[in-house]
């Protein structure tokens, strides 16, 4: 069975040149393009699918040729997005020829009849992705047919980044080195992210998100400064309208992922088993995992160059995964049917007043005017469906609790109840439902006004379900909702008398509350440890782009026996020259104090320790080349900040004054750090004369010096110390 032939129209735009009394007409033409795809080939699609997969080993997390309805389903999310962009485009260059064309209104009308065949194609992809975005059956488990479905977010599809043109520049530009060495770095990251755009639906696939999200954080610290700005954009499209946005930041890279990371939380949820015990708990952590996402994502996503990722849609999305949660905690409830009593029944109403309670707070947040005419119109249809359904399952079972359970007659019970489902109520009326039932009528009577509320509600959530044409395909959905309805409407028949005259008892709404009060919980990225890819340009917090320093310079110091090189050394990774003699070989060579050495012959030393540069160096004997590079100075920071300035406090670094017994220690250790015959001192030096070097005086309050790192310490640590060279 040979694949099918695939036929796609390329359209070209082509330009529009305007002159003084002569518009070029817009010229639009059609190359229709056959592609005969693996025409004579006779393996079956699974077998070239397994050959592709032996011939490339995909990141673990990461299936791009994974064939599941999910995974179909996010392919045609791709291909409307990029459909969408095509004909935003091509709207983009009609709107210009209409402005262009101001002067000539034969071709106005006919730029205007192009414009509305643009807008009509723009609606029907809109359409046909609001439809994709509403296909939550596909989401759900095989044996979810008894459950309400849970509504999932698709993931924000991207293009392909091509990150080696403007990396290599960097590397030349600021870190002096030459691109092509990092190579298979830029490789391997470009890798990295081709994977990220087809995680599995799985825990794999959440940590291969975290990785890239880390990785993320050692890129935009290489590469990324505020007064540079690299040749690359990251493109986006937004998750349920499919327009695309593109920008330099880094930071709108992170924001995407990030949001993928809940969007995928939410699709594991979905996917759990919940008539077992162990799945709905899984669906509950990994919608509050989702909720945690979001929010973590609004409160640090500034500024949101998408409606997808609007603080206003981030808190909906938010409060509609929490209450997805508190649906799982009442059905956990339920599994194996509700025990009896009074308490489990009110426990119960309880419940599902809290989920409905959420679903209603949600709903309000869908129902504001930013977010309306955005999100599916099936979704709003779900949210308020649920609402009523809910609201209407909590007064069933307290007309359970009144009417039919063994110890419904228990006064005792029966006030506690009142008080739970009832409480800070004020009454009003007489007829209010607050009046505590003492006889078996009276409990009848207000049992039998929660089930009319409660019929009343079914009904209201069968009525807005038929309104919405996706949610009356999922015929599982429907029977729910018809068959809750009947057992409701079925129990107020048989309460209903020809003859009754008693008056109606209206009664309140029941006090949300559950043992398990859903809440966000932030992801943690921090648990996934990923190595730095481009590490071999040096310690991150030195070697950035927000630092800077000179051009490495290769110094060839050549010493007699009887001398020594004339310079100390402090830090580690990478070592920085701490002093240096006067007179010295170093001195004349052109060393600096505070020069990092990046090299030492041909070793590269920026992870080098304090013991490894010093072993270097004495092996080097009479000839030494250092690779050094200065760090360039920082700017001052003003003494006083302006109020008008909102920022963090800042952290001034503490000094401690010196006391004598420290300094007498300190002077203990200069004579006992090393041995004399690896002192390489020169003969004539002011050590010779008076036992010790000439050393930098330590100020009274104690002397802090910036070490390699960019850390303050103190000059006398034993780990960090001088050594004369």
């Amino acid at each position: 069975m040979t694949l099918r032939n695939y036929e796609c129209f390329i359209v070209s735009y082509m330009a529009i040149v305007v002159h003084e009394n002569q518009i070029c007409h817009q010229i639009f033409f059609y190359e229709l393009i056959t592609l005969h795809a693996m025409e004579n080939s006779s393996q079956p699609r699974t077998e070239v699918d397994m050959k592709m997969k032996e011939d490339k080993t995909f990141r673990k997390g990461s299936d791009p040729l994974t064939q599941t309805a999910r995974g179909k389903l996010q392919n045609q999310r791709q291909k409307l997005n990029e459909k969408i962009n095509k004909e935003l485009r091509m709207r983009t260059g009609a709107e210009n020829l209409y402005k262009a064309a101001e002067h000539n209104k034969k071709l106005r009308d006919r730029v205007s009849l192009e414009l509305s065949y643009f807008n009509s194609n723009i609606q029907l992809l809109k359409e046909q992705l609001a439809d994709m975005n509403s296909s939550v059956e596909l989401y759900q488990h095989e044996n979810s047919a008894s459950h309400t479905p849970l509504i999932p977010l698709g993931l924000k599809e991207t293009k392909k980044v091509d990150f080696s043109v403007a990396f290599k520049d960097e590397i030349l530009q600021h870190y002096s080195e030459d691109g092509n060495k990092y190579v298979a770095e830029i490789k391997e990251l470009s890798e990295l992210r081709e994977a990220v755009r087809t995680p599995e639906r799985s825990h794999a696939g959440v940590e291969l998100l975290m990785e890239y999200l880390c990785q993320l954080n050692f890129v935009e610290k290489r590469f990324f400064n505020s007064k540079r700005h690299l040749s690359l954009y990251f493109h986006w499209y937004d998750c349920l309208t499919g327009v695309p946005d593109s920008q330099k930041s880094v930071g709108f890279e992170k924001g995407s992922i990030l949001y993928n990371i809940g969007s995928l939380y939410t699709q594991i949820a979905c996917k759990q088993d919940r008539t077992v015990k162990a799945g709905v708990m899984q669906a509950i952590v990994h919608f509050e995992k989702a909720a945690g996402a979001f929010k973590y994502l609004e409160s640090r996503f500034s500024s949101a160059p998408s409606q997808d990722m609007k603080h206003e849609t981030l808190a909906m999305l938010v409060g509609l995964m929490l209450a997805q949660a508190q649906e799982c905690v009442l059905e956990g409830r339920l599994i194996g049917g509700s025990k009896e009593g009074v308490f489990n029944c009110a426990q119960i109403a309880q419940e599902a007043a809290m989920v409905s309670h959420k679903y209603s707070q949600t709903y309000k947040c869908m129902s504001a005017p930013e977010s309306k005419n955005y999100l599916p119109f099936s979704w709003l249809s779900m949210v308020e469906t649920k609402l009523h359904f809910y609201k209407g399952l909590a007064h069933y079972y307290i007309a359970l609790a009144l009417m039919e359970q063994k110890d419904s007659g228990d006064m005792t019970k029966l006030k506690l109840l009142f008080e739970a489902i009832h409480s800070g109520v004020a009454p009003r009326d007489e007829n209010n439902g607050l009046k505590l039932p003492t006889t078996a009528e009276e409990r009848k009577n207000l049992g039998k006004a929660h089930l009319r509320e409660s019929v009343v509600n079914h009904e209201e959530s069968i009525r807005i379900h038929n309104l919405c044409k996706q949610l009356r395909k999922i015929d599982t959905f429907r029977d729910i909702l018809q068959k809750t309805h009947e057992r409701a409407l079925t129990k107020f028949s048989s309460l209903e008398e020809e003859d009754d005259f008693s008056e109606i008892i209206t009664v309140l709404d029941i006090l949300p509350q559950s043992e398990h009060n859903t809440v966000s919980v932030s992801p943690d990225i921090s648990k996934v440890k990923v190595r730095d890819i481009f590490w071999k340009l040096g310690p991150i917090n030195v070697f950035n782009a927000n630092n800077d320093w000179s051009a490495p310079r290769s110094v060839t110091l050549e010493r007699d026996p009887s001398e020594g090189f004339g310079f100390s050394v402090r830090g580690d990774s990478p070592v920085v020259i701490a002093d240096l003699e006067k007179g010295s070989v170093a001195e004349h060579c052109g060393l600096r104090v505070r020069d990092y050495i990046v090299g030492i012959g041909q070793v590269d030393t920026k992870w080098a320790k304090h013991d490894e540069v010093v072993r270097l160096v004495r092996q080097a004997n009479l000839s030494l080349t250092l690779v050094l590079v200065t760090p360039a100075p920082k700017p001052e920071t003003p003494a006083h900040r302006p109020f008008s300035t909102i920022s963090l406090p800042a952290s001034p670094t503490k000094t401690q004054a010196q006391s004598p017994a420290a300094a007498t220690e300190r002077e203990r250790k200069s004579h006992n750090r090393i041995s004399a015959p690896w002192m390489f001192v020169r003969r004539n030096s002011n050590k010779d004369k008076n036992g010790t070097p000439d050393r930098p005086k330590s100020t009274p309050n104690g002397n802090i010096i910036l070490v390699s790192n960019g850390n303050l310490k103190n000059p006398h640590m034993a780990n960090g110390a001088d050594i004369e060279l």
